[in-house]
């Protein structure tokens, strides 16, 4: 396992997008990992695309990449993402950790100069959480498998992005 201070790549919690809107995505566990905690196997590095859907209804393209560092026992990360498409940007770092299923930590977005917490529920196949931050709300749904993550961000208000899903691939 890696430890918090080595980077690691992967979706991280587009959750924390702050953004109106972002899609997230987290690899599945293997087996081995189970006793280590949910978040054991997504340290590394996650690339992928996805679509970023504004208020009006048009969407677009987005491609990211992630890079995920994970504590030695599996419950607490790190994580980097930076998304772009022709018109939007985004740059999110997360700390999260898992105590009984029980998900907190923090978020903040660059680009907007936003930051907010982070709480909801983790299993070693998905996180389902919400981010929380001044003037934006967002439901965050990461489901994992294998090394494959997917992602999907809802703001709830104040946002012109009303929808971002992405799918991420290790390595």
């Amino acid at each position: 396992m890696t430890s918090l201070n080595r980077p690691g790549r992967a979706l991280a919690l587009a959750f924390a997008l702050g953004l109106p809107a972002a899609a997230l995505s987290i690899s599945a566990l293997p087996a081995s990992a189970l006793a280590a905690g949910p978040f054991a196997s997504l340290s590394g590095y996650w690339t992928g695309a996805g679509t970023i859907t504004m208020k009006n209804g048009t969407s677009e393209r987005i491609r990211c990449r992630a890079t995920y560092a994970v504590n030695d026992a599996g419950n607490a990360l790190n994580q980097s993402l930076r998304c772009a498409s022709d018109s939007y940007r985004l740059e999110i770092a997360g700390n999260i950790q898992v105590n009984n299923g029980a998900v907190t930590g923090d978020w903040s977005e660059q680009t907007r100069h936003a930051r907010g917490v982070i709480s909801g529920g983790a299993t070693n196949s998905a996180i389902l959480a919400r981010v929380d931050g001044a003037g934006f709300s967002a439901g965050l749904d990461v489901r994992f498998k294998g090394a494959q993550q997917s992602i999907s961000i809802r703001p709830t208000g104040g946002s012109d992005v009303t929808d971002v899903a992405i799918t991420l691939r290790k390595g």
